[in-house]
């Protein structure tokens, strides 16, 4: 079998802040992740996807960055990350960063020389306007989290933009000097030996250059949120976002299995310290010694984009004569309707629009969406479950989602997430799916020796780790055993898929690879539903139900009992 790493593996998303203290601040740190990865190797996943970890106010938790070229205290030292990686890659395991290229921290020394004076030479690395004609914001724009997306700046009587929190102005990637500086950042953590990166908002990039209205959104309900009460034409999504991916693909693409094609950045990189001085990069300089060649040759780097878009037009990142990133996150699977018949119907569509050469990836949760578990209940988590890890694509787990987590409620003196704290009782929070790790049925789960940043879930005494491990019967169990199949079956990693005929609740699925061919059957109800196998299954055999037992097979008629979902090999 011969495939990139990141189509036959597994991602697992970390949320650094949450996975484990080892300081005693109630706060997660590198050290507790790398104290925890014999957890992670075993369980079975390929990839690390590590949550923002750089210096940041903590505005947006760390998706306000200060320096993109080091590592807040409250999660460590670049030493501290240094060790991760190596640890991690000892293991045999990949890791991935995020990478927040849309806006900054205000507090990034570029923002600061660039409200100083409308004549500073960083003013357009962001996006500075005029007043309208009656004094108000330029257009009509909305903020993500709420709000007009324009900030009034009284020293330099204009106004910047920003898609998210005022603290979090965007950067102009119209600006080539900007596109430079953000392209050794890339080099920066590639030549460190990172694997990859996760590209936040990376739809947002780019803006109309003539900032025009976004048209009103006739189907808005305050219920949503006040960004939807107009349709994002013109602040997001334009044309020429795609030659940005390329070029952030070109970066990657350099950075093969023998290193990277050009000397490492810092003391080891030629007239390094005029790039620094010209962009501000003081900060990505090494604090050790990089090699010329990477320190780690362990193949490709791999690009994530977060896009939240149709699929007609999330395409578009695969790239066209020039390549886009590998993976444009399709998360459709996060609110799509429960049903088998519209489950079928999306994924056919998904795999007929991909682009030839398109590798899919699949999605049930992150940082910003509720829990699977919370969406589909306890029983149809175990076939979420099963779903994500048997359809044909690469794979992404939330940290948790394997003890089958629900939405944790916050007590309002507990709230820490802004987008909650602008528009409270909507249901848009995210604290709730940030809650600490639960280990064990120790003090404090075992995630910290203090009080955590978040509140535990409630039956963390027995929805944890060390309790779950060696109950066969639990979900995370039934997350290793799904894990380990991927691994043993190249059918399931890398092999071709196809829909099959059936009816009521059951969504059936083939993949097939080489002489290996399976069947995947999945009862979305709560009542037995049936499913005639096709002739060629005659020899069929179960390798896995989410309930533990054979399911029965009468004339050639598989019975699948309520919320069951099986693994048969032919």
């Amino acid at each position: 079998m011969t495939a990139p790493w990141w189509q036959a593996g597994v991602i697992y998303q970390i949320y650094p802040r949450s996975f484990q203290d080892t300081d005693g601040d109630g706060i997660g740190d590198l050290k507790g992740i790398a104290r925890r990865l014999d957890y992670l190797a075993g369980f079975g996943i390929d990839a690390i996807w590590l949550s923002p970890i750089y210096p940041s106010p903590m505005a947006d938790f760390g998706y306000d960055v200060a320096d993109y070229c080091g590592v807040d205290p409250c999660f460590g030292t670049l030493a501290d990350f240094d060790d991760l990686l190596d640890q991690v890659h000892a293991r045999g395991l990949k890791l991935l960063l995020d990478f927040v290229p849309n806006h900054s921290s205000d507090r990034h020394t570029w923002f600061v020389e660039s409200r100083a004076s409308r004549l500073n030479p960083k003013r357009d690395w962001y996006l500075w306007r005029d007043p309208a004609p009656d004094g108000g914001p330029p257009n009509n724009w909305i903020s993500d989290f709420g709000g007009s997306a324009w900030e009034w700046d009284e020293a330099t009587g204009q106004y910047y933009y920003h898609a998210f929190l005022k603290q979090q102005p965007d950067l102009n990637w119209r600006n080539p000097a900007v596109r430079a500086a953000m392209h050794e950042v890339m080099r920066f953590w590639f030549d460190r030996g990172v694997d990859g990166l996760r590209i936040d908002v990376l739809w947002h990039l780019i803006k109309a250059a003539d900032f025009p209205d976004n048209p009103p959104n006739p189907d808005y309900r305050p219920a949503m949120g006040e960004m939807h009460r107009v349709l994002q034409l013109y602040s997001a999504d334009q044309p020429e976002i795609h030659a940005i991916a390329a070029e952030m693909r070109a970066i990657a693409d350099g950075y093969g299995a023998r290193g990277p094609d050009h000397v490492a950045f810092g003391r080891n990189r030629p007239n390094a310290k005029n790039v620094i001085d010209s962009w501000g990069l003081e900060h990505c300089s090494s604090e050790k010694p990089v090699p010329a060649f990477s320190r780690n040759a362990l193949g490709e780097r791999l690009l994530i984009g977060e896009i939240y878009l149709p699929v007609s037009r999330l395409m578009d990142y695969y790239g066209g004569a020039q390549a886009g990133v590998q993976l444009p996150f399709n998360f459709q699977l996060i609110d799509a309707p429960w049903q088998a018949r519209a489950l079928a119907a999306l994924i056919a569509n998904y795999e007929a629009a991909l682009p030839p050469g398109g590798w899919p990836n699949w999605v049930l949760g992150n940082h910003d969406r509720s829990r699977i578990a919370s969406k589909r209940g306890e029983t149809q988590a175990r076939i979420a479950a099963m779903l994500l890890l048997t359809l044909r694509g690469t794979p992404t787990l939330y940290y948790g989602d394997e003890l089958g987590l629900s939405d944790v409620p916050i007590p309002p003196a507990q709230l820490r997430d802004p987008r909650e704290l602008r528009e409270p009782g909507l249901g848009l929070g995210r604290d709730p799916v940030r809650t600490p790790m639960p280990w064990d049925a120790g003090a404090h789960a075992g995630f910290s020796t203090v009080s955590p940043w978040l509140p535990l879930n409630a039956d963390w005494p027995i929805r944890n780790v060390a309790g779950m491990a060696d109950e066969p019967a639990s979900i995370l169990t039934l997350y290793r055993q799904l894990l380990a199949l991927r691994r043993a079956y190249p059918a399931l990693a890398v092999g071709d898929f196809g829909l099959l005929d059936s009816e009521g609740d059951v969504l059936a699925y083939e993949r097939r690879y080489a002489a290996q061919r399976l069947i995947v059957a999945l009862n979305l109800g709560g009542s037995e539903q049936r499913l005639t196998l096709p002739p060629w299954a005659s020899g069929h055999r179960l390798i896995l139900s989410t309930r533990g037992e054979a399911p029965l097979v009468e004339s050639h008629v598989l019975r699948l009992r309520a919320d069951e979902g099986v693994i048969l090999a032919t």
